[in-house]
């Protein structure tokens, strides 16, 4: 296996190239696109999906939703709909707003809920208990959903589902377990809000941002029947060994649910869902498929690994770290150059006290596994622009990542160690920052191990 000898020009064209096909995972999944392909109107007759709406027979139209993706979403509803959306409502992370004309948009805390999230869900709830037969009410959610739609079942406080959601996350929890719990303590989601609308007919138009695009796990479901049930919390609870360190009051809630004395989310056979849709207009294969014809034409043998990666990061990151190696050594699963990609949400466990997020880490961890190696450079990041509480979507590694880091007196290991990604990466100016992409499809990992290709021109 070769070690470095690779040019700082060579390195910065594949670079480009990685970047390249990661914006074209991007550019698939935009959620304007997204939407106006799986919605149209033609005269009074609304199409979604293949399921059509006589217009004539509503008296008013309704939006409603949640998400880091859900503004650009409403803006496509409103190019459709235009001035027939009677209201609407959605709540959006900070920054994440566009300019709209019918559908308002409410600022709120994301990942971590805030008072604004549940001032937001109170008055999605109040436009949706007056909604009726005659009425159509269009739901927008994408990922973000969940944190951004806080209502506390009563006896609970914010701050204590605060408290909740931030031990979840320091835990490594998988989402889906967080939203399971999110569910089971919450007024609106695992098909609350269905219940809401209820009985107006609801379309809901989704941006998945979970692995296998469960729609009860997607903003933890608030318009689908929900499976889980309050014995799967305790069970969650007890596995992660926190069910003495959760707030008393969300214990005794999930308890008495346990016992039968609180009413469990609504499930399939539920009357509510009898009126329901539920469309997933784009999600991380949809990404990872654009992605590769990218790379395919940038001259690239390419690889799609999964779109159902998921586990610890920094064992996840070994893995790709393999494969790359695996290439520059046997020319297997694919010869040079190549392109590998996946997606997915793996998850971090937080041990230390620094600053990052599992996109960062899986970069730390990965350049600690390629360093010295001759052409092979990684981009992961997350699709919404975002990874953890920073400002970058993920990170750059390269076979000269440690070095470039011991150079300036860093040592690699220890910022693992500290889950410190963030700040290692920032040292080194290889962050990958886009801001807000007003999408968020998980991840997109990106591997490239060259040589260039030779037919392609690399400006």
């Amino acid at each position: 296996m070769k070690v470095m000898s690779t040019s700082g020009a060579t390195l910065r064209r594949l670079r480009r190239d990685a970047e390249a096909v990661f914006r074209a995972g991007l550019e698939a999944v935009d959620p304007v696109e997204a939407v106006k392909r799986h919605l149209t109107l033609s005269h009074d007759v609304l199409a979604a999906d293949g399921r059509t709406y006589d217009l004539q027979r509503f008296e008013r139209i309704l939006v409603v939703g949640a998400g880091k993706a859900s503004a650009a979403m409403a803006q496509a509803a409103e190019d459709v709909l235009g001035d027939r959306i009677q209201d609407g409502w959605i709540n959006v992370k900070y920054g994440h707003t566009l300019p709209l004309r019918r559908v308002r948009l409410h600022e709120a805390g994301h990942p971590v809920p805030d008072a604004a999230g549940w001032q937001g869900a109170q008055s999605m709830e109040a436009m949706l208990r007056r909604s009726g037969p005659r009425d159509l009410v269009l739901c927008l959610l994408s990922g973000g959903g969940s944190a951004l739609l806080p209502y506390p079942v009563e006896g609970v406080k914010l701050e204590e589902k605060q408290e909740l959601t931030r031990l979840l996350l320091e835990s490594g929890a998988a989402i889906q377990e967080i939203n399971t719990l999110r569910k089971h303590v919450s007024r609106i989601k695992g098909g609350r809000l269905a219940r809401m609308a209820h009985p107006s007919p609801l379309i809901s138009m989704i941006l998945s941002d979970v692995i296998g695009d469960d729609l009860d796990s997607i903003a933890s479901g608030p318009t689908v029947p929900d499976r889980s049930t309050f014995e799967d919390c305790l069970e969650i609870l007890g596995r992660l060994s926190l069910s003495g360190r959760i707030p008393q009051s969300v214990l005794r809630h999930l308890e008495k649910g346990a016992r039968g004395e609180v009413e469990e989310t609504p499930k399939h056979e539920d009357p509510t869902f009898q009126n329901t849709f539920e469309i997933i207009v784009a999600s991380n294969i949809l990404a990872l498929q654009e992605a590769r014809r990218k790379a395919e034409a940038l001259g690239y043998h390419t690889l799609l690994l999964s779109s159902f990666v998921e586990g610890e990061t920094r064992e996840v990151a070994r893995v790709h770290a393999a494969i790359a190696k695996e290439i520059l050594q046997t020319g297997n699963p694919i010869p040079r150059p190549a392109c590998f990609l996946s997606g997915g949400e793996t998850t971090v466990t937080i041990v230390g006290r620094g600053l990052g997020g599992r996109n960062q880490e899986f970069a730390l961890a990965a350049a600690l596994e390629i360093d010295s190696l001759e052409n092979v450079v990684v981009l992961s990041a997350g699709t919404d622009g975002t990874d953890g509480p920073t400002d970058a979507a993920g990170a750059w590694a390269d076979g000269l990542t440690v070095t470039r880091a011991r150079t300036l007196g860093m040592d690699p290991p220890r910022f693992l160690r500290d889950n410190d990604s963030h700040r290692f990466f920032a040292a080194l100016e290889d962050l990958f920052v886009t801001g807000p992409t007003l999408t968020n499809v998980m991840d997109l990992r990106v591997v490239v191990v060259g040589p260039l290709p030779a037919s392609i021109h690399h400006p």
